[in-house]
């Protein structure tokens, strides 16, 4: 009885030991995890790099430093390191199984770091989304809308639908359609457009703003708008063509002035 008592006793021991060791190599691990990363922030050559690839690369070296955190505690444990690679590649093949969109995720992730098809601080549309880049996960892609919401888009199916970038290019153009009556005299409201878009300063001289009759039906005439502004000043460029245009033929007795369609050259 006194010598199972005693192996119980030095079984526990041994237990308690492997345990405590454990707990204190997680926490010392956890601490150093964190400075690694906050170096990684500060150092030169990560500052130097893209904000894309930036973003990237922490969360995939964050990753890579926690799980051999965890390969490293089950070690302490005592658990035999060939057991470990057994039941890692079993649960390889079950968990790829299962979250194969994850996987294809991954990979799409993988995929807009080598194509780079638009970067953090980028207003693109994918996959029914639209809005500008805040983040590049290794798992999914993060847009801030105009109207401050936030959407999460995955990058498996970021990779297999089409990207919009509106800024790479740098400037936008935009095409505003408005009508007028049938009987209008066709160089008046033309020079009218063209004097309202001259005077907007956002609006590019070159290439020089266009106005020209487009289509119309048997009551009505329609007249195009072209411009081309910054791509940050698009949406004040639209709103602001759009009211003082319609005013300016209002004021000029155009007969029934009025915005038909709005469409956009991205």
């Amino acid at each position: 009885m006194e010598q199972l008592l005693g192996k119980l006793i030095e079984l526990g021991t041994e237990a308690g030991s492997k345990i405590l060791l454990a707990l204190v190599v997680f926490l010392i691990g956890k601490i150093v995890i964190g400075r690694v990363m906050k170096l990684m922030e500060r150092g030169r050559l990560v500052s130097r790099m893209d904000p894309t690839v930036h973003s990237f690369m922490n969360n995939f070296v964050k990753i890579g430093l926690y799980v051999i955190l965890v390969v490293s505690i089950i070690g302490i444990l005592g658990v035999p390191m060939a057991s470990i690679v057994t039941v890692l590649a079993s649960a390889g093949v079950a968990v790829g199984m299962a979250l194969q969109g994850a996987l294809g995720n991954l990979a799409g992730g993988i995929m807009v770091l080598i194509f780079r098809p638009f970067q953090i601080g980028d207003y693109v549309a994918v996959a029914g989304a639209e809005g500008t880049v805040k983040e590049i996960a290794l798992f999914y892609t993060t847009l801030d809308t105009p109207d401050n919401r936030r959407i999460t888009v995955p990058n498996g199916n970021l990779m297999n639908a089409n990207v919009e970038n509106f800024t790479v290019v740098g400037n936008r153009r935009m095409d505003l359609i408005f009508t007028c009556a049938r009987g209008e005299d066709v160089d008046r409201v033309q020079d009218l457009m063209l004097d309202v878009m001259n005077r907007n300063p956002m609006v590019f001289k070159d290439p020089a703003p266009f106005a020209s009759l487009s289509g119309g039906t048997k009551d009505s005439m329609e007249f195009t708008a072209r411009v081309y502004m910054k791509t940050e000043d698009y949406w004040d460029v639209n709103y602001a063509l759009l009211q003082d245009i319609t005013k300016a033929m209002g004021a000029a007795g155009v007969e029934a002035p009025a915005v038909r369609v709005v469409t956009e050259n991205r």
